[in-house]
């Protein structure tokens, strides 16, 4: 019949009706955004695998430590042990607290710990005093100065603290990036790409061209307009990609879990034979500093005593397992990197069955044929032109902007991860939000701002990192004393011409 009433498809002689058409306009609406949603889940699924791999890793590193320790320190220790098993509990409940994203200073939680097993040792070591309440105050500033714990906490603070950011950040990465995809793929197509799908998809079959495929050139312009938006993820989700591989580096490398994680029950034990070691003289100085406490009437014990000796603690290594995790990682990051600027291609390749790009029997929109038109480049801007598609290039969609800067935010996160910093920032998923705990020092100078407590700091905040697509750097934030040297001079100058 001819096709005077056909809104969608050429309007020669055709096989639909007008009802045909719309069925057929519904159908390759609901057939593509499925076909978006199908691809998606592809993707999902192996960042959501890989986040799963390292965090049941992670979590296993962290079971066996805290294990080894209620293992071995009932023997080991004694009543040093059974009196303060909540003391040890709390510090890996906090650590799991804060490595699932909960608003925790790190630092804090660690220097929390050791005043408290300090404060329950120093009693025990001396039970022939009564020592009050005012008393352990006292002697915990006293005592500090000592290192009474040897240099087991600066060391343990500085390494784990970027050991368990790096994690952090590097388990959040792929949460991110799955989520993302997972909000990008539920986008509806505009009024204007719904009908360039239909005559892309449906409309050979109007024309009784039913068995010839759409010239691939054809099928590009189409979805590349239809897709400009979810394009112009490319440049975040990229640098989210390569962050997430630098991380992966500095986890199995300067900031190993494996070493840093797995070996917290060790540095603990080596931290209570330091004090156990260091009995005598700390108690001197404190009671130097302090008074001398009133003599208790319960009486001395010689627990302490049978409890010395070396510490009989191994720790099982699985660098192994963990290098594997991480090259399985990597592997996959290089191979999702292009994922949004090659979605067209592979879309048009493998679900629309286009055909080849030299085919000059192929349905280009109006006919049996070739196709002429080249083919748009990639993203919103370039769609200015499109032959397919009408696109305002004036209206990105804002569920995909807001994507973008989901990415941005947490590539910012992991560039901070990178050089051993903690960002504090809320993001949109509030479960995501981070707390400003660490400091970033080469391992000489951190020892030196023990004293210093985190909580008067400011939290490290950084503009978003530079990226170049091979690495994350921190520099932005380092222009800013140079700023304010600049402004002081030209104070100075001033100051010195008012003078005159």
């Amino acid at each position: 019949i001819l096709g005077e009433h056909l809104r969608i498809c050429p309007q020669g002689y055709t096989c639909c009706t007008s009802e045909m058409e719309e069925n057929f306009a519904n159908k390759s609406r609901s057939e593509f955004e499925a076909m978006m949603k199908e691809a998606g889940r592809s993707v999902q699924a192996t960042l959501t695998a890989q986040h799963r791999s390292f965090d049941s890793y992670f979590q296993d590193l962290l079971n066996k430590s805290e294990k080894a320790l209620y293992d071995a320190f009932p023997s080991m220790y004694g009543e040093l042990y059974t009196q303060n098993m909540k003391v040890f509990k709390d510090l890996y409940s906090e650590l799991r607290r804060y490595y699932r994203g909960s608003n925790i200073n790190l630092e804090e939680a660690l220097n929390e710990f050791w005043t408290r097993l300090l404060e329950r040792l120093f009693k025990l070591l001396n039970p022939q005093y009564h020592i009050t309440d005012e008393y352990l105050d006292c002697m915990v500033k006293h005592a500090e100065q000592h290192r009474p714990f040897g240099e087991v906490p600066r060391d343990l603070k500085v390494k784990a603290t970027r050991a368990f950011i790096a994690a952090r950040s590097y388990a959040q990465g792929f949460l991110v990036g799955s989520d993302v995809v997972k909000k990008v793929s539920q986008v509806s197509l505009s009024h204007e790409c719904t009908r360039a799908i239909m005559k892309l998809m449906y409309c050979p079959h109007c024309r009784g061209m039913s068995s010839v495929k759409p010239c691939n050139n054809y099928c590009l312009n189409v979805v590349k307009g239809c897709l400009a938006n979810q394009a112009d993820l490319n440049t975040e989700w990229k640098y989210l990609m390569d962050s997430l591989a630098v991380v992966a580096d500095r986890i199995d490398g300067p900031y190993s879990v494996d070493t840093v994680i797995g070996t917290i029950h060790m540095r603990i034990a080596e931290a209570i034979s330091n004090l156990q070691e260091n009995k005598d003289s700390l108690t001197a100085k404190v009671f130097q500093g302090c008074g001398n406490p009133k003599i208790s009437t319960k009486g001395s014990s010689s627990e302490d005593k049978k409890r010395r000796g070396k510490v009989p603690l191994e720790a099982k290594s699985s660098a192994q397992a963990l290098e594997m995790l991480v090259l399985d990682a990597k592997g996959n990051l290089t191979a999702l990197k292009t994922y949004w600027i090659t979605l067209p291609s592979s879309l048009c390749s493998k679900k629309v069955m286009a055909s080849s790009a030299a085919d000059d029997k192929c349905w280009n929109g109006m006919t049996k044929g070739s196709y002429l038109p080249e083919v748009m480049g990639d993203g919103l801007a370039n769609q200015i032109n499109n032959p397919e598609v009408e696109v305002d290039i004036t209206k990105p969609d804002m569920t995909i902007r807001q994507q973008i800067m989901q990415l941005k935010i947490m590539t910012n996160r992991l560039g901070n991860a990178n050089i051993g910093n903690d960002v504090d920032f809320q993001d949109a998923s509030d479960d995501m939000s981070g707390s400003g705990s660490g400091d970033s020092c080469p391992d000489d100078v951190c020892g030196k701002r023990l004293s210093k407590s985190p909580s008067t700091r400011q939290p490290e905040t950084h503009a978003i990192p530079k990226q170049s697509g091979h690495g994350i750097s921190g520099a932005s934030s380092r222009s800013l004393p140079s700023a304010f040297l600049l402004l002081l001079s030209v104070a100075f100058i001033a100051a010195q011409h008012w003078c005159r």
